[in-house]
């Protein structure tokens, strides 16, 4: 709000308003308002004066005025309804404006100056209005303020609101992925497993069919060579037990059957190490020995690796 407008709420006129604020080269509201209470009886000519003062007669004219003529010059505009004196038609428009009186006329008395007292009891009463606007506005202020706040919690709110959503749809999605990586692993043992189960039962069937093809097989050897050494400790063991030192420095032991073939065991390590495993073979020290891809077929038994043994994992390219 202006200070022309400030002063004008208080009931200043707005010319003399103005002409405060000019003289008092606008100091602020306070300097100006003194000002006009120091001043209130000066006559400041506002166009209202100015029409007014038309049944004057102009400059250069015979003023010759009889005291009667006098005594009928309007020197101030009443209010018909509350008999207030105003000394300018601003005033007048101003008191119209908040009142609400509608009727005033011209009026032979003149408006009497302030006294000290009524001047003093002005400006407090003009103080005191000040005084309840200015708490007004820091009570709106502050009320801003209050919902300016209540705005940004409510803000600050909605983003941890926001932000917790988005980290429980992030873990979620770990979680199933975790969940299907185990799902995954899980079936990929069980496919491990059923193969060597089915190398088993196929090794076994095998050994079967060759035992029943050839029943005599074994006295025609005693008989045809009875001076013949053979070693007689494969045949003597049904199981093997089979030390593996993995390429990171751990051991697996594992015990087999003595008819297995090798490749049970590359299985076993397979499973160990997971799906996917990098391409290995093995090799045994004493004797030293680098076993093949045609070693895989051979039984355990055949390859020298009973009743015990002693199998080195090694990267092959």
């Amino acid at each position: 709000m202006s200070d022309i407008q400030t002063l004008v709420d208080m009931g200043f006129p707005k010319e003399r308003a103005e002409k405060a604020l000019q003289v008092t080269e606008n100091k602020g509201v306070e300097v100006a308002m003194e000002w006009l209470l120091a001043h209130a009886d000066d006559d400041i000519p506002s166009s209202s004066e100015s029409s007014v003062g038309a049944s004057l007669p102009a400059e250069g004219s015979p003023a010759t005025v009889t005291g009667d003529e006098a005594s009928t010059i309007a020197k101030s505009l009443k209010c018909d309804e509350c008999g207030k004196l105003f000394k300018s038609q601003d005033e007048v428009e101003f008191h119209a404006a908040k009142t609400q009186h509608s009727s005033f006329s011209e009026s032979t008395e003149e408006k009497k100056p302030l006294t000290e007292e009524e001047k003093k009891a002005q400006l407090a009463l003009l103080e005191e209005k000040m005084k309840r606007k200015r708490l007004e506005r820091e009570e709106n202020e502050k009320k801003e303020a209050l919902e300016r706040e209540r705005l940004r919690i409510k803000s600050g709110k909605d983003m941890l609101e926001a932000r917790r959503k988005m980290e429980e749809q992030e873990m979620k999605k770990v979680m199933d992925q975790r969940r299907r990586e185990k799902m995954e692993e899980k079936a990929a043992r069980e496919r491990v497993k059923a193969q060597i189960e089915a190398d088993k039962a196929a090794r076994k069937a095998k050994q079967t069919g060759e035992s029943a093809n050839s029943p005599s097989s074994a006295p025609a050897t005693s008989t045809t060579t009875p001076t013949q050494s053979t070693p007689a400790a494969p045949r003597n063991y049904s199981n093997t037990r089979i030390q593996i030192r993995m390429l990171d420095g751990s051991t697996l032991i594992e015990t087999f059957d003595a008819k297995e073939q090798l490749a049970a065991v590359r299985l076993f390590v397979q499973l160990k190490l997971g799906a996917n495993p990098a391409p290995f073979g093995f090799m045994t020290n004493f004797p030293k020995k680098i076993f093949n891809s045609d070693d895989y077929e051979v039984p355990l038994d055949k390859l020298g690796l009973v009743p015990s043994a002693v199998l080195i994992v090694t990267k092959t390219p």
